[in-house]
């Protein structure tokens, strides 16, 4: 794990012990610090107890901490110990600041921060596989894979590549990344902010924390985003602040297997513009773009079966998120997209996605959102009322001829049938390995395309 002397004798509270409250307690414990630690559920309270004092930072005296370190899932507009912590003096921060006052003690390295709605992930893990393509030492964290703290340190000259959440942005001051990216800003998590504007904010810090000499990436392809471009560009060099261009890229996009459709095209921008900074090679760059296979959940390619591919987007959450999925699949009368949508919506409308409703063959809705959706979808295509996802992967088989593509990319939440994306998204890969009577491993993966 990271540890540094900057926590040696400082006292923390940590609230929340999930994956990374677990990680910021032991590093912290490991560099010598006083830990306070709580969370309402018992198991992993008794799991930091040998090395940290268990107690609610709610009911003791918070003066003389150095800090309350909050889950990024901690609500910091509703949470009362936002206001506790106001009250004693003591500043609430997030891991990522932690591993950010630990960086003047670790090898030389570089920083990469990814922030944005969409497409942060995917552009997270490329830029990461770029580095190790390369032969350049890389750690992938933040927001995805292993917490930062959790990870051994790099040597000299590696990257250190963060997926950055609003949440997580939202406690720290003071991380200045030596090349950071903003993929889009649309709306979402707004329960957690008074306005889209505060949200859009939130992303934004990350730029103002960085100094003026390093890069700053933006998608640009909408208005909020581009707003940010413009405030950060006065304050840099030319060419510090950039908006990527996609069209040099897209002759060769047909050659990478996991980077279809257009929001590909611009995580895939954005990477490269991010690799070039790091002084990657050009043929470097080809190399990892065309070997990167995607993530789990977002565009995965799970196989084919008698001629039909199954592609698990099921980390679409949102209608925006949805949109380049079904983009991702102009007409084509050789392959028909059989479009598995629904779960617990976050608004009334599919508004972002009808632009590719003519790709669909047709709609299965599933979910709290069905009957609502298969209103909306019904005047654009065939729709088919499914309610459950096994239900929805049946009906999409028995029409489906080969060529065709069978699509989650619920535009929604889970939480109304499943815990989380990953456990909707694993159902389906379960769902389609019962059917088809082989796990999708074992089938004829698709990759000669999946657009």
């Amino acid at each position: 794990m990271i540890v540094s002397p900057a926590f040696r004798g400082k006292r923390y509270a940590v609230l929340g012990l999930a994956r990374t409250g677990l990680a910021t307690v032991g590093s912290l414990y490991a560099s010598g610090a006083d830990v306070t630690a709580w969370d309402r559920r018992p198991g992993p309270r008794d799991e930091v107890a040998p090395i940290a004092t268990i107690a609610d930072p709610l009911e003791i005296d918070l003066a003389g901490f150095d800090g309350v370190v909050l889950s990024p899932g901690v609500p910091l507009n509703t949470h009362p110990i936002a206001a506790r912590a106001r009250e004693a003096g003591v500043p609430l921060i997030g891991d990522i600041e932690l591993f950010a006052l630990a960086r003047q003690s670790l090898p030389r390295h570089k920083v990469v921060g990814i922030t944005g709605t969409n497409g942060k992930s995917t552009t997270t893990a490329l830029v990461h596989h770029l580095c190790e393509t390369a032969g350049i030492p890389a750690q992938m964290g933040g927001n995805i894979g292993l917490p930062i703290l959790g990870h051994e340190p790099l040597p000299a000259g590696g990257v250190y590549v963060l997926e950055l959440s609003s949440y997580q942005i939202d406690l720290t001051y003071s991380l200045d990344c030596e090349a950071a990216a903003l993929t889009n800003v649309t709306p979402d998590h707004l329960d957690r902010y008074d306005s889209f504007d505060a949200y859009a904010y939130s992303k934004a810090r990350l730029f103002e924390m960085q100094s003026a000499q390093h890069l700053a990436v933006f998608g640009c392809d909408d208005g909020p985003t581009r707003l940010v471009f413009e405030a950060e560009a006065p304050r840099r060099a030319a060419g510090r602040a950039i908006c990527v261009a996609t069209a040099s890229l897209a002759e060769r996009q047909a050659h990478w297997i996991g980077l279809k459709g257009p929001h590909n095209l611009q995580n895939a921008a954005i990477a490269t513009a991010i690799a070039t900074e790091l002084g990657l090679a050009d043929a470097d760059i080809e190399r990892g773009l065309a070997s990167f296979r995607g993530l789990p959940h977002r565009m995965e390619v799970l196989g084919t079966f008698r001629g039909i591919t199954f592609v698990n987007d099921s980390k679409a959450t949102n209608p925006a998120s949805t949109a380049p999925a079904l983009s991702a699949y102009p007409p084509d009368p050789a392959r028909r997209v059989h479009w598995i949508v629904g779960g617990l919506p976050k608004g009334d409308d599919l508004d972002e996605c009808a632009p590719g409703f003519a790709n669909v063959a047709a709609a299965y809705t599933i979910g709290e959102a069905g009957p609502r959706f298969a209103e909306i979808l019904s005047p654009a295509m065939p729709v088919e009322r499914c309610e459950m996802l096994s239900q929805a992967v049946m009906r999409a088989m028995a029409r489906a001829r080969p060529g065709d593509v069978i699509l989650l990319s619920p535009a929604c939440a889970s939480f109304d049938q499943f815990k989380d994306y990953e456990a909707r998204g694993d159902a389906f890969r379960q769902i389609v390995a019962g059917l088809t009577g082989a796990p999708p491993a074992e089938h004829e993966f698709a990759a000669r395309s999946a657009a």
